[in-house]
């Protein structure tokens, strides 16, 4: 059975489908590759709920898809949804779960074995009213109702994101209204093992789709060409979407961040790609690669960017274990030479869950511009980041990998090759 078809089923009928298997990914001991999907919905919730004790909340109000996900498993037009925050999920500390769906969808979700009572939603149109009480008002009666029935005087609401109006809206209501976000990310920081199985077939997807995109270079072939192969095997995997458009070529290489275009690649020039890819299950999968554009041999310049990228990233995942502060991971870090400091990459390292997530752990030099401090704990996955390139050079490379937190230091989920030729490897 495909990716494609664990998803399907595993989202649609659960009871048939106990154990999704496991994709064609080679994990240590530490990585489960297969997971129970009741039991990771179940597990995500029991987090969310534990955090909402610990903060003292009576509910969360949530209008994040991707939080929408992770307390219930429910997805429904996700793209839209992120552009609109209409649709929303009411999460009490103890009660029935209500998903407020877009009118005549609600079936999509109600088979969720999470989702305990659906309505329609009170803030369906937002290009038309979502900010005015037409649509306010009900929305901030209907939840104050909810609370009233479920907080048992408990009057504290957490809200992820949404508009002005509906903030208000709830404090007319007499219901004391709390920005949750840092709360939530802080909560599905560490994974469940259901999640760490998740984040591997995901990854073991976006792999065979880099795999497709590494055999398609070739001088003549454009940047949206190869992107566009990377997007439809994503796809083809049972992915959701790419968050950016981060693959170059030649001199779209140095700076990084240059999204695909139409240029056509050329013979001796690199080729430099970030999969940023909502994969399968709705897990991120986030690593980087850089190549070579052949016939020929790469430049020893070339090389040597490639050298001091692959040293940056295999120093920094030997350096990470649990109990150390982000601070100190800051200051262990592999240190960049003087001429690249100027174009480094702003973090270290990054969480990873359905998205980039918590924490980002910025060099040394920006750390209290960019990072707060905390502590690394087994179950975190985080992405190690490199880019090397200078100014006035006309190459960059752009390398990263992806590892799971261990109760003894880091286990690797990324395990795509790097390119022998630029290592010096070959020929």
């Amino acid at each position: 059975m495909s990716i494609v078809e664990s998803e399907k089923l595993s989202d649609s009928e659960p009871d048939r489908i106990p154990v999704v298997p496991s994709a064609p990914v080679a994990c240590g001991d530490s990585i489960p590759t297969a997971f129970d999907p009741q039991r990771l919905r179940a597990g995500r919730l029991s987090r969310l709920r534990a955090m909402m004790a610990e903060q003292g909340y009576a509910a969360l109000v949530l209008f994040d898809p991707n939080n929408q996900r992770y307390a219930t498993g429910s997805r429904n037009m996700f793209g839209y949804f992120l552009r609109n925050s209409t649709r929303y999920i009411y999460v009490p500390l103890e009660g029935p779960i209500i998903l407020f769906e877009y009118p005549g969808s609600a079936h999509v979700s109600t088979w969720l074995e999470t989702i305990d009572e659906s309505r329609t939603s009170k803030v369906v149109w937002s290009a038309v009213n979502q900010r005015d009480n037409l649509s306010s008002d009900p929305f901030g009666v209907e939840v104050a109702e909810l609370v009233q029935e479920h907080g048992h005087g408990n009057k504290k609401v957490g809200l992820d994101r949404c508009a002005l109006n509906l903030a208000r809206s709830l404090e007319a209501q007499g219901l004391d209204v709390f920005d949750c976000l840092q709360d939530t990310l802080h909560c599905r920081r560490i994974k469940t093992p259901e999640e760490i199985a998740c984040l591997a077939q995901s990854m073991a997807a976006s792999e065979a789709s880099v795999a497709e995109v590494e055999a398609a270079i070739k001088p003549g072939i454009t940047e949206n060409e190869l992107f566009a192969i990377m997007y439809g095997e994503v796809i083809k995997g049972g992915g959701e979407f790419i968050e950016t458009r981060l693959l170059n070529s030649g001199p779209r290489t140095n700076p990084w961040f240059h999204e695909a275009s139409d240029r056509k690649i050329r013979p001796g020039e690199l080729v430099a790609l970030d999969t940023d890819t909502i994969g399968c299950h709705g897990y991120y999968s986030d690593f980087s690669r850089t190549f070579h554009v052949g016939p020929g041999k790469p430049s020893a310049y070339q090389c040597e960017l490639y050298r001091l990228a692959y040293d940056q990233v295999h120093h920094n995942m030997a350096i990470l274990e649990p109990g150390m502060s982000y601070r100190e991971v800051a200051e262990k870090a592999w240190k960049i030479p003087e001429r690249f400091l100027d174009r480094r990459y702003p973090s270290i390292i990054h969480g990873v869950g359905m998205h980039g997530e918590t924490p980002l752990v910025a060099h040394h030099m920006d750390f209290d511009r960019f990072s707060t401090d905390g502590i690394l704990e087994p179950g975190m996955v985080v992405s190690v980041e490199s880019y090397i390139g200078e100014v006035g050079a006309a190459d960059g490379v752009k390398l990263e990998e992806e590892v799971l937190i261990t109760d003894t230091g880091v286990e690797k989920l990324s395990r795509y090759p790097f390119n022998e030729a630029l290592l010096g490897r070959e020929f």
